[in-house]
């Protein structure tokens, strides 16, 4: 994997944190100390999920070795897929968090860094532990950069626009999910 896939990964998992943080300050008006949290959190949970998944996939390697590539495939498939269908139907379940409560961002980290997982068990088929370290590293600073800007533009009142977001980033991962099944199996 190139630094250049590893950066687009990175900027396609940290799209709903950059949403999540820019509400939050838009909401709250939180502090630039909240908003340097809220980023490092986002940044740290975003960085993890991926070893934590490379981890599930490393285990299960051996069993499926012959079909690692088509495995990788599936699953950005169906987290780029799944940003896709979010930015056509969003979430209406709005309900009032105190965002500024540091147990709150780590369950906001948390769920934000949900497919950093999924995508980091793919990584544990197809990659060495050298890229998926690099890979992790690179995702949570794009990841803290991207939630720190979100937090600017909530407390400018700029907003982002979400659903172009998504679709942008669930392009992304599914382009790079084909491109690995043609790598595997074409060339």
């Amino acid at each position: 994997m190139t630094l250049i896939e590893s950066f687009l990964i990175a900027l396609a998992l940290c799209v709903d944190s950059l949403v999540v943080s820019t509400t939050s300050s838009f909401k709250s008006k939180m502090s630039s100390r909240r908003g340097l949290l809220m980023a490092v959190t986002f940044g740290f949970f975003q960085g993890l999920f991926p070893l934590l998944g490379a981890l599930l996939g490393e285990a299960f390697k051996a069993y499926v070795e012959a079909v690692d590539h088509w495995i990788a495939f599936f699953l950005l498939l169906f987290v780029g897929g799944r940003m896709i269908w979010d930015a056509f139907h969003p979430n209406a379940d709005d309900k009032q968090l105190d965002v500024t409560r540091f147990g709150v961002m780590c369950l906001l980290g948390i769920a934000t860094s949900i497919d950093a997982f999924v995508v980091g068990i793919g990584f544990g088929l197809n990659q060495t532990v050298q890229v998926i370290v690099s890979t992790a590293v690179i995702i949570g600073v794009v990841t803290f950069l991207v939630s720190l800007m979100g937090w600017f533009l909530g407390r400018r009142d700029i907003p982002v626009p979400e659903k172009i977001a998504n679709i942008i980033a669930g392009l992304t991962l599914i382009g790079l999910g084909t491109y690995t099944l043609i790598e595997h199996t074409l060339l």
